[in-house]
């Protein structure tokens, strides 16, 4: 799922026709994703060196047979040094080699549990927000509407005027707009239908005055 400027203009103009009936304003990022899971791939690769070391260490005998016949049937009383040697070894390549393997993104998303997942987009929409919508307008009513690509999830974000208004539970209808779209590969239309749904809460907590001054641009960020 890719977003193209097709997505962004489609995503532009919902935030605007939403402006236009409320004093609130929207933003609007997309990211191909929201971390890079270094430190699980490095637990995954850890792991799978240690349950590498357990066998060795349940099954001494076997291994010690299947080196004697790779080089050649024979026969080699192996010393305490050689056998921790060759271990240490061992367990450093399945480490090494399965670091190498969740060098493909795929499997690593896969093989990373969603509740990490959700805490990191969340925490990313969060910086997302403060760095690019907190306090930068002067009625605090400004509301980010961020989608992790890779991660499959999404988050909104309101600022203080609106959080103190809105419950979170009320953007469920947002999320559930966009779920349908996303899945069809259609990244554009759902954030529209999310950021109308969005403006629907909106429009009756903070109605357009006309008073208001437009102080964050419409158009959506691709990351």
């Amino acid at each position: 799922m890719r977003i193209n400027e097709q997505d962004i203009r489609l995503v532009t103009e919902a935030v605007g026709a939403v402006e236009a009936r409320t004093d609130g304003e929207i933003a609007t990022i997309v990211a191909a994703e929201s971390d890079r899971y270094h430190d699980v791939a490095l637990i995954w690769s850890l792991l799978v060196a240690l349950l590498a070391m357990a066998v060795y260490a349940a099954f001494p005998d076997f291994y010690i047979g299947l080196i004697d016949r790779l080089s050649g049937g024979w026969q080699h009383e192996w010393t305490h040094r050689e056998l921790l040697t060759a271990a240490f070894i061992a367990v450093m390549l399945k480490f090494a080699g399965m670091r190498i393997i969740l060098t493909w993104r795929p499997l690593l998303l896969a093989l990373t549990p969603r509740a990490i997942k959700r805490h990191r987009v969340h925490a990313r929409a969060i910086l997302l927000f403060k760095a690019s919508t907190e306090k930068r307008t002067r009625t605090r009513t400004r509301v980010l509407l961020y989608l992790s690509i890779a991660e499959h999830q999404a988050e909104i974000v309101a600022d203080d005027a609106i959080a103190a208004k809105v419950a979170p539970e009320l953007w469920g209808e947002a999320m559930a707009a966009m779920i349908d779209h996303l899945r069809a590969g259609r990244p554009g239309e759902g954030m529209a239908a999310a950021v109308a749904k969005i403006g629907d809460v909106l429009a009756i907590h903070f109605s357009y005055s006309g008073t208001d001054p437009d102080e964050m641009p419409n158009r959506m960020i691709s990351l």
